[in-house]
């Protein structure tokens, strides 16, 4: 019989597609997804070391999991991502019942590794200094049938002064654009309606190939492919947004009409201790200028409060743009210190009660700005790609959950005389919003439309994309080209 895995993956999208490579990894080298409730032969934490609890969270699922294997010989425990690239052999030393410990530049190791650590019967820590094998030419099992992600770089070249992941992926590395409008082409021939396209600095794309206006291109190529309905991306900086970005947006049918960009301060004096090379003058000026040429773009962004040296000026100054951006939701942290970053060594570390009180007055304000905005949308029909797991009420309320073309959750009853069969995941749906609430829209009314979908089929069939590794392409934009099906004989995917 196979052995199975369990993958628990913590942090960031990057890190979500991270496990699907690693999924793929492994039911190549002959595992299966263990079945809910069993106990797995091999269980991998995929880790993130972005937030100051991070380490607590790994080291306690750990001590849970020590019994477990002690009862289930031959079990095996892997430690990947960015916690292990931080923390390295330290993790075998404070939990010696780990197998395997493999960093964010080597996850294709990890079937190896396992092995090895079987064969030899003592742990095996492998972190390497750079990357070893780009992604994207890993096999994946893909967790949706009709959404996924693609990686269009590795990686990051700023030095902001609060974040430890420059160290841990590395700087930035980008992937060709052949490359990657294959493997969209990939998910899209698998069934797949919508693509994110991820970067640690996802509009500084094109840099390590000299090329300012390359995600400009990437996104206008993007929708040149057939059945592609949908593309987002996550997450651009301030400093490298360029108008051609907005242009493509706007005039790209396929790309959503949605932003998400990362704030972290309204004070230009936080925003040069942080290293973040722009203002909030600066910021607001984008704003404006995806409004214009987007009216109903959804913009959301991260905040942090609690910045070493912030003072209460400093503070109202985020609460200002805060008001004058008008965001659709904001992510907001509590500043988090973590060794090994300059912000860690900072004086004048503010104090919990005075970040806690901040953080409250920016969580009520925003969430008043938020249930304005989607109070507006009351009465209006918007469009949801239907989603599995977003709702978790759907089953008390009997409704469905997914999400309009600009990134908004909506919660929508799936009845009404346009209904074709049964509403499924992957199926698109038009329903008309009955009420606002600060973090999700809802409809009850009965549907406006109801389109069935080939991701819909996969997802009743039970079908995943499963994409193989795409080796590199050329750097050249277009829709990728379409292979001659072969003659004389049948085709087997």
């Amino acid at each position: 019989m196979s052995r199975t895995y369990q993958i628990r993956t913590y942090g960031c999208q990057m890190n979500v597609h991270d496990s699907e490579r690693l999924a793929g990894l492994l039911e190549d080298a002959g595992y299966a997804p263990a079945a809910a409730g069993a106990i797995p032969d091999v269980v991998v934490f995929n880790t993130c070391a972005v937030r100051e609890n991070a380490d607590n969270r790994l080291y306690g699922n750990l001590g849970h999991l020590h019994p477990v294997k002690k009862e289930h010989p031959g079990m095996q425990i892997a430690v990947g991502g960015c916690l292990a690239q931080k923390d390295r052999g330290e993790i075998v030393k404070r939990a010696p019942w780990v197998d395997v410990v493999f960093g964010t530049h080597n996850i294709g190791s990890l079937p190896v590794l396992l092995e090895r650590a079987r064969h030899n019967n003592e742990a095996q820590v492998e972190i390497l200094e750079s990357l070893e094998v780009f992604p994207s030419t890993l096999p994946a099992r893909r967790d949706s049938a009709y959404s996924g992600w693609v990686s269009i770089s590795v990686g990051c070249n700023n030095t902001c002064t609060f974040c430890i992941v420059p160290s841990l992926r590395g700087r930035e590395k980008d992937r060709r654009p052949g490359d990657v409008l294959a493997e969209v082409q990939a998910l899209v021939d698998e069934g797949v309606l919508e693509v994110t396209l991820l970067g640690q600095n996802v509009n500084s794309y094109g840099v390590e190939f000299g090329d300012r206006y390359a995600f400009g291109k990437l996104l206008r190529s993007c929708g040149e492919i057939d059945g592609l309905e949908r593309v987002r991306f996550t997450s651009p900086h301030p400093r490298d947004f360029t108008d051609d970005v907005i242009a493509a947006m706007a005039e790209t049918p396929s790309v959503c009409h949605q932003l998400h960009m990362p704030l972290q301060s309204g004070s230009d004096r936080v925003l040069r201790a942080m290293r973040r090379s722009y203002r909030s003058e600066r910021y607001l000026s984008i704003l404006d200028k995806v409004r214009a040429a987007m009216p109903d773009a959804a913009i959301t962004t991260d905040i942090i409060v609690g910045f070493p040296g912030e003072t209460e000026e400093d503070f109202r100054a985020t609460l200002d743009v805060v008001r004058a951006a008008r965001f659709c939701g904001a992510f907001t942290f509590q500043y988090s210190k973590r060794p090994g970053t300059p912000a860690a060594v900072l004086d004048e570390q503010v104090p919990k009660a005075v970040v806690q009180e901040r953080y409250e007055r920016l969580v009520a304000l925003q969430e008043e700005i938020s249930w304005e905005l989607n109070r507006d949308l009351v009465g209006r029909i918007v469009e949801v790609l239907v989603s599995e797991g977003e709702g978790r009420k759907d089953s008390e309320t009997h409704r469905m959950s997914g999400r309009a073309r600009d990134g908004r959750l909506v919660h929508f009853t799936p009845v009404g005389d346009a209904v074709d069969g049964q509403v499924r995941p992957g199926d698109v749906v038009h329903a008309v919003v009955t009420y606002g609430a600060p973090h999700h829209l809802v409809a009850d009314g009965p549907l406006a439309a109801h389109r069935r979908t080939r991701s819909g089929d996969h997802w009743e069939a039970g079908v995943r994309p499963r994409t193989s590794g795409v080796s590199l392409g050329l750097p050249k934009f277009g829709r990728p080209p379409v292979e001659p099906a072969p003659t004389g004989g049948c085709a087997v995917r």
